[in-house]
């Protein structure tokens, strides 16, 4: 049976990890998601997952605070639905990542587009990985 869950060991909360996300970090974009991605060595954590990662949402285009939340929420439940594809294909790869998912749409994006978009962004993380070995 597939895990669709999000542990909490997968999210991103170290400072640290995200300040050299946005210093030296790989990206991938399909609009409206932005995703910086960093090969990280997490191992020191008691659970171990392949990937980590955080959602951003800019304040500056985004005053109300209800509006960044629905737009986060869809995000992590776009990442939760395609995380298992994911896995499947980062198995065997000793190898850990920290993501930091940003949105750069200028409106509210409906659920299906930010799915989509997720998907494609993963996809060519999946091809970037590969060209970087």
């Amino acid at each position: 049976m597939t895990n669709f869950q999000i542990k909490r060991g997968e999210r991103l909360k170290s400072k640290k990890t995200i300040d050299s996300l946005f210093s030296g970090a790989n990206s991938v974009s399909k609009y409206p998601l932005l995703l910086l991605w960093k090969e990280v060595d997490l191992k020191s954590k008691k659970e171990s997952f392949p990937i980590q990662f955080t959602v951003s949402v800019a304040k500056k285009k985004y005053k109300n605070a209800v509006d960044r939340n629905f737009v986060k929420r869809h995000i992590r439940e776009a990442y939760r639905l395609n995380k298992p594809n994911l896995y499947e294909n980062l198995t065997g790869d000793n190898r850990q990542f920290a993501f930091m998912f940003i949105f750069t749409g200028k409106q509210l994006e409906d659920c299906s587009r930010i799915k989509w978009a997720m998907r494609k962004v993963l996809e060519k993380f999946l091809e970037q990985k590969e060209n970087k070995r």
